[in-house]
């Protein structure tokens, strides 16, 4: 189902692709893990894929992505009563957890996520043989 939600048409013959289920797929079994409601599962989900979008779609360096994060977690830029909202949607633990999560599956990875979104190569054929 995952593979459909996101549109992901060469799954068979595109490591970029695999390793975007990959990602997603693991971000969504974690947040359910942490008992997120579906509001949070929701926003959850927003967050791996902005932060995703900020490397692979503007290119932007580590220090750049983390202070993109920073603003998207404390609601920076939004109304006041958006923020109260946004903020009262995860505890601080869950925050923290969330942080934790991204850090250990996306920020400390940033090197080999660059290096597939951003470096041009030919892709091996391999037959299902």
């Amino acid at each position: 189902k995952m593979e459909e939600f996101l549109n992901l048409t060469q799954l068979r013959a595109s490591l970029k692709e695999a390793i975007l289920l990959d990602y997603y797929t693991a971000g969504f079994w974690w947040a359910k893990e942490m008992n997120f409601s579906l509001i949070q599962l929701s926003r959850f989900m927003d967050l791996l894929n902005f932060v995703l979008e900020n490397l692979s779609g503007k290119h932007m360096t580590l220090g750049d992505n983390l202070k993109e994060l920073e603003r998207a977690m404390a609601g920076i830029g939004e109304t006041e009563s958006e923020k109260r909202d946004e903020l009262n949607l995860f505890s601080i633990e869950q925050a923290k957890a969330i942080i934790d999560y991204l850090v250990a599956s996306l920020f400390k990875h940033y090197k080999a996520y660059e290096y597939l979104f951003h470096r041009h190569r030919e892709e091996p054929v391999i037959s299902n043989e």
